[in-house]
């Protein structure tokens, strides 16, 4: 069997020995106050109440005689040093036990007073509460030490700070029952709390330190706290900007735990109640929801919150828009018009270059011909519309002739205005084809010829609206010397 001498102290002139339940203990004798050559007989007994001893075993000449009887019959034996050996040690051990040696010339009597101690089996909490209303006092649960000695002493903590009892949010109330049959004490210490809003989640523990034996420390417990609602709040979830045609979510949110589960959502002048839910949803919002939304408690309405929801919304109107066929020369007149829900920004293209300002049209000309564009921008929304004035048929400004480089070619240019881009074309074939890029309804078309003969040559130009065309003669360079020899030779 284990043997364990726990500790021994002396009080007042009486050693004292510590020993553990259910342990057996080795209880020391003399503690070499006499030699052991010296000593002829040792014997152990112990004191059974009113001035009685009762005999446990004598040792002589190295034999042991065990005398023991009632409760410490099979329990006794004696150690090599002479110390008591006490086997499954129990409450009814605390006693005085006395060593008598008996030396040569002298009788000694060394007596133990016996402590047993032992540490609770376990640590729990019992008997909590699954939720707590905030303010209100209620039993949190029971913690119970089970069979120790000395009794425990319980302490509760709420996130391993220690709660002390104030009278008013915190009770604590210990009460010790001992087993009749052991003797061992059972601790049971019940927790009346008033919790606050702070405790949600917040885990409460109870510990005890005993004498003897490292600190115990139940497992924790976490509860539900209840309150009313004290605030309420209106979310509104939708697109940055709100824009007509978008959806929008009206969410309602309370701090009561549990949750309410009924609103009232006021919709401008519709009220509509919502159960088991905390949402309500416009669909395909327009101007005309523009607005303050409010929600409130079913339960409670005077406790509600509101919000101003603004839809946003552009519509421009730009007259004439679109293909506009006007003769070059025709005034027209240009009006934008403009319905929003906040300030506008301007802007102006002509294919696709930014003009500083709105054009103007007191007389058109070729050159106001093009795709211009008015965009209308408010905040992250955004409209625009196009205008293509059209002047009509096309008009040849100028047909003239150069001559090349070289001096072996003739250039051909028709300069052009018209709207649409009008098409060109020659009446003879020429190399060198080049055509200047359309811009401001003008267009200049060259062509490169060597004439063989003298020739008409026509520029003809044409577009949805009508044609032009003009000619121009071309002499050959052959046909120039001859013409030069008539009018500068005189004839033999």
């Amino acid at each position: 069997a284990t043997v364990l001498c726990f500790f021994s102290f002396a009080v007042g002139g009486l050693e004292t020995f510590i020993g553990l339940y259910g342990e057996t203990l080795e209880i020391p004798c003399n503690n070499g106050a006499m030699k052991a050559e010296d000593i002829l007989i040792t014997k152990w007994k112990y004191d059974k109440g009113d001035g009685l001893s009762g005999d446990l075993l004598v040792k002589k000449n190295q034999n042991v005689l065990i005398s023991a009887t009632d409760e410490y019959k099979g329990r006794v034996s004696m150690a090599a040093n002479s110390s008591l050996l006490l086997s499954a040690a129990r409450l009814t051990d605390q006693r005085t036990f006395t060593c008598m040696v008996v030396a040569s010339a002298d009788i000694r009597e060394f007596p133990v007073n016996v402590v047993i101690y032992k540490t609770p089996a376990s640590l729990e909490i019992s008997d909590n509460a699954q939720e707590l209303e905030i303010g209100k006092l209620t039993k949190l649960g029971k913690c119970v030490a089970k069979d120790a000695n000395p009794a425990a002493n319980i302490t509760w903590l709420k996130n391993n700070t220690p709660l002390v009892a104030d009278g008013k949010g915190i009770s604590i109330k210990a009460s010790v029952l001992v087993d009749p049959v052991t003797g061992l004490s059972s601790t049971s210490s019940i927790l009346e709390y008033s919790a606050k809003k702070e405790d949600t989640d917040a885990e409460f523990t109870c510990s005890t330190q005993h004498t003897v034996g490292a600190e115990l420390v139940s497992a924790p417990v976490t509860l539900t706290i209840t309150y009313t609602t004290e605030n309420i709040g209106l979310q509104v979830i939708a697109q940055d900007p709100l824009k007509e045609g978008d959806n929008v979510t009206l969410k309602c949110v309370a701090d009561g735990n549990p949750a309410p589960t009924a609103f009232n959502f006021h919709l401008k002048e519709e009220l509509v109640k919502v159960e088991n839910a905390d949402t309500y949803t416009i669909t395909n919002v327009s101007r005309n929801t523009t607005g303050v939304y409010k929600c409130s408690l079913v339960d409670d309405p005077t406790m509600e919150a509101s919000k101003d929801i603004t839809v946003n919304y552009l519509d421009i109107n730009l007259s004439p828009s679109g293909n506009i066929v006007k003769s070059a020369g025709e005034a027209m007149d240009l009006t934008l018009q403009i319905d929003s829900s906040g300030n506008n920004k301007v802007s102006w293209t002509k294919d696709n270059v930014k003009l500083d300002k709105k054009p103007k049209f007191t007389k058109l000309t070729y050159a106001d011909s093009g795709v211009y564009e008015c965009e209308v921008t408010n905040g992250a929304l955004n409209v625009s519309e196009e205008l293509r004035p059209v002047a009509g048929a096309p008009v040849i400004r100028q047909l003239s002739k150069l001559r090349s480089e070289d001096g072996k070619h003739k250039v051909l240019i028709c300069d052009v205005e018209g709207s649409p881009k009008p098409a060109v074309s020659w009446s003879i074939n020429g190399t060198s084809l080049d055509e200047s890029p359309f811009l401001n309804g003008k267009i200049k078309h060259k062509i490169t010829v060597v004439p063989s003969a003298n020739l008409t040559v026509s520029c003809m130009v044409s577009n949805e609206f009508g044609s032009d065309s003009r000619t121009i003669n071309v002499s050959s360079r052959k046909y120039k010397v001859v013409e030069y020899f008539i009018q500068n030779c005189t004839p033999y």
